[in-house]
């Protein structure tokens, strides 16, 4: 007697192999979500830097002395008010963050400053931070810089 078999797959295993294109897909995007906040990261400390290099030029021209602002002051603000002639546009962030600038120096945009720190938040927690002293790290979200909770710099690489 003859079996006759037909050739094709059953339905459980098509189901088996959706459910595992479907676990690998779901896993892949997590990463690629993951490789964005990164990328986005990096763009932020590399706008800061260029912040730091046009802050370099501007105390070169000015007797070594930084744009003073005590205050929490958004970077692009000292940028179009004090480095327009240093940088050809201010870097913005990719998304909607904001750098950050504050000096040791008294009164409100005069080169009277002697340090400076940079920050900004980044996507894989805490914040940014660029000194005038060269120092350049990652610090907690509870140290960052006059953060808005009256506490000041609480722990950051700069010590501002």
């Amino acid at each position: 007697m003859k079996k006759n078999f037909k050739k094709g797959f059953t339905l459980i295993e098509v189901l088996v192999v959706i459910s595992i294109l479907g676990i690998l897909a779901g896993l892949s995007l997590t990463s690629y979500t993951g490789a964005q906040k990164q990328a986005r990261d990096s763009q932020r400390k590399s706008d800061l830097n260029q912040y730091r290099n046009a802050l370099e030029v501007y105390a070169g021209a000015n007797s070594l002395k930084y744009p003073s602002y005590t205050t929490r002051t958004a970077a692009d603000t000292v940028c179009s008010s004090n480095l327009a002639t240093m940088m050809s546009s201010c870097p913005t962030d990719p998304r909607t963050y904001t750098y950050y600038y504050r000096s040791d120096g008294a009164g409100a945009g005069g080169a009277t400053a002697t340090q400076f720190v940079l920050w900004t938040e980044i996507e894989t927690g805490g914040c940014w931070e660029v000194c005038s002293t060269g120092k350049v790290g990652k610090i907690a979200a509870d140290a960052c810089p006059d953060d808005g909770d009256g506490n000041g710099d609480a722990g950051g690489v700069c010590q501002l």
